[in-house]
């Protein structure tokens, strides 16, 4: 199974809106670009809105059916690991190995000097078209990142090689993730890390690492954008290098985790895209459901209630909802509303303040940023959160596909 150049990691909460992010998809694909769609839903998500993978599966087939897609299409296990991925074997075809935890723990020492002895390329100092400055490689360097990584890399062959064992070599697509983690990977150490995965067999499609910077959850890049893009780049020449010279997978691709409205650094990636000629896989994670919110809220009556509640219950239980995503978020609660006065809301007031527009006097980033990690409020209320979708389905419909297709894959893949 091979990935397409570009692919798009659409999250959706309440599996309600699988129809209209595939219309966005579409819409673009009419205009000369494609866009595979891989629905993403993580372990945690599931156990929190009481969903299962197959759920997920359900809803993807459906949405390709309704809209005759004829191109592939995924449905990610998102940041799965050895304890979590058996119950998402049968549903999903893409498979998002989180090795995050284990960085930094230490490899077994023999490992490490075979590691060594297999790379003495990887030993000294290395030039890489598209990148200005040599790799500072040398042996004690090497050795430093295999003490760091090589363990991770062994994480994740247990993993694939569980995957492997249920559903066969070559029937699904694996991604390595390693953004979740501190830190981001220099370009020595990315090469080195796939190096390591061709060791190991994994045939990695796509790699996500962390790139330096704020990715928080739903709000724009924060950091210096200039130095995103030269690290963007340098991990391009690592990959373009790494595929010819460990005969890594062609489809081989940068994974860009949490890049939901990171507005900021959308130019410089297509630039990029453009002048390498490299595919890109990017993940708009939770997105869909704030859009639902908004949509409820302009709609007023029943709808606008349940969003001013679900802030209501998000800010009383600012501790137990933001915990989880503390790596993800920035929240400054000195910038949030009370409770009372947004009560006091109209339902256009309240869709402006959380809508991901910075030049709206009304938009809150931080009231964002609480709405987006609040979803558990909102799967609490059960059928009647579930009955409002059904009830402005439309206008939902319409602000899930214009928010992907205006604000994410027109700048990203039409710019």
């Amino acid at each position: 199974m091979k990935i397409m150049k570009y692919t798009m990691g659409i999250g959706d909460r309440f599996g309600r809106q699988g129809e209209a992010q595939l219309a966005a998809l579409v819409k673009v694909r009419s205009l000369g670009v494609e866009v595979g769609p891989v629905w993403n839903k993580s372990h945690r998500e599931h156990c929190i809105v009481k969903t299962e993978p197959m759920d997920v599966r359900n809803e993807a087939d459906a949405a390709v059916s309704a809209l005759d897609w004829n191109l592939p299409y995924f449905v990610d296990a998102d940041h799965i690991n050895l304890k979590t991925v058996d119950r998402f074997i049968d549903s999903s075809n893409f498979f998002s190995l989180d090795v995050a935890d284990a960085i930094g723990q230490v490899a077994d020492a023999r490992y490490v000097e075979q590691f060594l002895k297999r790379h003495p390329e990887l030993l000294r100092p290395l030039d890489i078209d598209g990148i200005a400055n040599t790799l500072p490689l040398s042996k004690s360097r090497t050795r430093d990142i295999a003490n760091k990584y090589l363990f991770a890399v062994k994480s994740a062959a247990a993993i694939y090689g569980r995957i492997e064992d249920e559903k066969g070599a070559g029937r699904f697509v694996t991604e390595v993730s390693m953004d979740e983690t501190s830190t981001p990977q220099t370009p020595d150490e990315l090469l080195a890390i796939l190096a390591a995965l061709a060791d190991e067999g994994i045939p990695v499609q796509t790699i996500a690492p962390r790139f330096s910077g704020r990715f928080n959850k739903g709000v724009d890049y924060v950091g210096d954008v200039a130095a995103f893009e030269a690290e963007f780049r340098a991990d391009l020449a690592v990959i373009a290098h790494a595929v010819k010279a460990y005969g890594l997978s062609v489809n081989l691709k940068l994974s860009v985790h949490s890049g939901s409205d990171k507005f900021a650094i959308y130019p410089c990636i297509a630039q990029a895209l453009q002048d390498t000629g490299a595919g890109l896989h990017i993940k708009t994670a939770g997105t869909t459901w704030l859009e639902e919110l908004i949509s409820l809220a302009e709609s007023g009556g029943g709808g606008l209630r349940i969003a001013k509640e679900v802030y209501r219950d998000a800010l009383g239980r600012f501790d137990e909802l933001c915990g989880p995503y503390a790596d993800v978020i920035d929240i400054d609660p000195q910038n949030l509303p009370t409770a009372d006065i947004v009560a006091e809301w109209d339902g256009p007031r309240f869709a402006s303040a959380i809508r991901h527009d910075s030049g709206c006097a009304d938009y809150n980033s931080d009231l964002r940023q609480l709405l987006h990690v609040g979803y558990k409020v909102a799967a609490e209320m059960g059928d009647r959160y579930l009955d409002a979708l059904t009830a402005n389905r439309v206008v939902i419909s319409q602000h899930v596909q214009e928010n992907l297709f205006e604000r994410h894959l027109k700048p990203l893949f039409l710019s």
